[in-house]
């Protein structure tokens, strides 16, 4: 059993991680909190610049994907079989009319379920970065923000980046992230990490883009787990990334990329699994077996007050702000790829 790190890496991110536990347990939680929470990079301030042309259809397009599978098709889970197929055939056009060849990751739960891969090879081949959503939903909700959000911004971030980068991107629609999967064998993405790790893969890099669709401008609409309220806005107007000190080279580099490209407010979190919600989406499985990985969100129940019930519906979303992180998102990863 491995006890001490074995390279300067290793010893440098033992050395952050004592450093931001001794600032909390001396009493000083508002260097800790700066520390994780210091962004590269000026936060965008003030009113959105007017929509541009892209902006309007791209928001009718994620306005369309979330319609199909919130509303056309609804809850989507292995209670509901014919709806979660229907999903995944719905996700893998989609992908193909990006001009993608999609497989399928197939596997046994109580029905058969899929995960569905789709990649564009880079100028280095072997370098993956993986941009995953998954589709599934719990059975109390049509999940409009968790998560068609997050499978129509995959499905438009393929479609918006057709040239080749410095490095592959897999595109992965995730099936069972919701309970009763999460956190188990089952989960979609758990089973994909387990084969890029088989495999010997090079991955650089994940996205989990986890539920993108809601934002608050009321003072106080946005919510935490103490204490991050000490550093945060108390405004749900901005995207959020969030990693964990192991992945802070990506976190660091996914954020500052966005903000050279998006006029639109961000925040960072390098936290813990300790600190609640951090780890509550696919990305948790790659860091499990020490993959990089970050979750791009709009904060989940500590915003959206429709999560996991039957009024997490598209009426709640605001498209225009969704389609300013996507299309940020998108035009981010050409500086990012050059970086992995």
């Amino acid at each position: 059993m491995r006890i001490w790190p074995q390279d300067k890496r290793g010893w440098r991110l033992l050395f952050l991680r004592l450093l931001i536990y001794a600032l909390l347990l001396m009493g000083t939680p508002a260097l800790a909190l700066y520390l994780v929470s210091r962004a590269p990079g000026p936060r965008f301030k003030g009113k959105l610049p007017p929509a541009s042309d892209a902006h309007l259809a791209l928001a009718a397009r994620l306005k369309a994907h979330v319609h199909m599978l919130a509303v056309d098709i609804g809850p989507r889970s292995e209670r509901r079989p014919e709806a979660l197929r229907r999903a995944a055939a719905y996700i893998q056009a989609e992908l193909e009319a990006a001009g993608l060849a999609v497989t399928r990751e197939v596997y046994q739960t109580q029905v058969e379920v899929a995960n569905l891969v789709a990649s564009r090879p880079g100028k280095d081949p072997n370098k993956i970065l993986i941009i995953g959503a998954h589709y599934d939903t719990v059975d109390t909700t049509p999940g409009a923000d968790d998560n068609a959000s997050g499978v129509a911004a995959l499905l438009e971030i393929a479609r918006l980046v057709q040239a080749p980068l410095d490095v592959t991107v897999r595109y992965v629609a995730f099936v069972n992230e919701e309970p009763p999967h999460f956190a188990e064998e089952t989960m979609g993405s758990l089973v994909h990490a387990k084969a890029c790790k088989a495999r010997g893969e090079d991955v650089r890099g994940m996205f989990s883009l986890e539920m993108l669709g809601y934002y608050d401008e009321m003072p106080g609409g946005q919510k935490y787990p103490p204490p991050l309220q000490m550093v945060y806005p108390d405004r749900g107007d901005y995207i959020a990334f969030v990693g964990n000190i192991s992945s802070r080279q990506l976190l660091k580099e996914a954020i500052k990329q966005f903000r050279l490209k998006a006029d639109f407010p961000s925040e960072m979190l390098m936290g813990t699994k300790h600190i609640s919600g951090v780890d509550f989406s696919d990305h948790r499985n790659f860091w499990a077996l020490d993959y990089p990985a970050l979750m791009v969100t709009d904060t989940a129940f500590f915003r959206n007050r429709h999560y996991h019930r039957p009024t997490d519906t598209p009426d709640t979303l605001d498209y225009d702000r969704m389609s300013r992180v996507v299309l940020g998102l998108a035009e981010s990863l050409e500086g990012l790829a050059k970086r992995l």
